[in-house]
C-alpha cells in the first residue's frame, strides 16, 4: 500500500512558476478563479459566491492533505504574490497507488505554456516522490485545451462514458485519461 505524507509541504519549482501551498491567505484569488464561469467552464462545480466559499474549498484541500489523500498546489509566478492557477493529485486511491489529477488556470495566463510547466512538475513529484503508479484525469470531452495538454503529457485515452455524470440538471460525459508510471 502507498504512504502518503504531505506534513512537510512539498514545495516546487520550475522555470517560471513557484508551487506552494495555498492557505486562507489566497482567499481572494480562489475566489476570483472559483467564481469566474470561464475558469469553471468544464469544471462541475458551483461557482463560488461569496469568500467563504473559496476558504470553505481551501479547508476541503487542506483536510485532504491532513488524511494524505490529495494534494493541491496554488501556482504563483515567481516574484508574485497573486495566485494564477490549482493544480493538484486527489482521489489518491493508496491501495491501488492511483490519482487522479486536477487543475485550473487564470485565463490570463492561458495559453502561455504555464500548466504545462506546472504539469510536468507534478507528474515528476506523483511518479518519483510520492510512487504512484498511474495517473488519471476525468475531463469533458468537449474541453479541447485539457485534452491537448494531456496528451503532451502522454496519457491516453482510457474511457468515455455516456452520460455518466448528473452535474446541475444536465446528465454529461466523462473522458477518463490515464498515465502510467514512467519508472518500471
Amino acid at each position: 500500500m502507498l504512504h502518503t505524507d504531505f506534513s512537510t509541504f512539498p514545495e516546487l519549482t520550475t522555470e517560471r512558476l513557484e508551487l506552494r501551498r495555498i492557505t486562507e491567505a489566497d482567499t481572494d484569488d480562489v475566489f476570483w478563479l472559483r467564481s469566474d464561469s470561464g475558469v469553471m467552464e468544464y469544471i462541475d462545480r458551483p461557482l463560488a459566491q461569496t469568500p467563504a466559499d473559496a476558504v470553505k474549498f481551501i479547508r476541503v484541500v487542506d483536510d485532504l492533505l491532513t488524511a494524505g489523500d490529495g494534494i493541491t498546489w496554488g501556482m504563483f509566478l515567481k516574484g508574485s504574490p497573486q495566485l494564477v492557477g490549482t493544480i493538484g493529485l486527489w482521489r489518491i486511491v493508496k491501495e491501488h497507488h492511483r490519482a487522479e489529477i486536477g487543475y485550473l488556470l487564470h485565463p490570463g495566463q492561458q495559453r502561455k505554456g504555464i500548466m504545462q510547466e506546472a504539469m510536468a512538475a507534478v507528474l515528476d513529484y506523483g511518479f518519483s516522490v510520492i510512487r504512484l503508479h498511474s495517473v488519471e484525469a476525468n475531463v469533458n470531452p468537449a474541453n479541447a485545451a485539457s485534452i491537448r495538454l494531456l496528451e503532451k503529457n502522454g496519457f491516453v485515452p482510457e474511457a468515455y462514458f455516456k452520460e455518466n455524470y448528473y452535474y446541475n440538471g444536465v446528465f454529461k460525459d466523462s473522458l477518463i485519461y490515464s498515465l502510467l508510471t514512467p519508472f518500471r
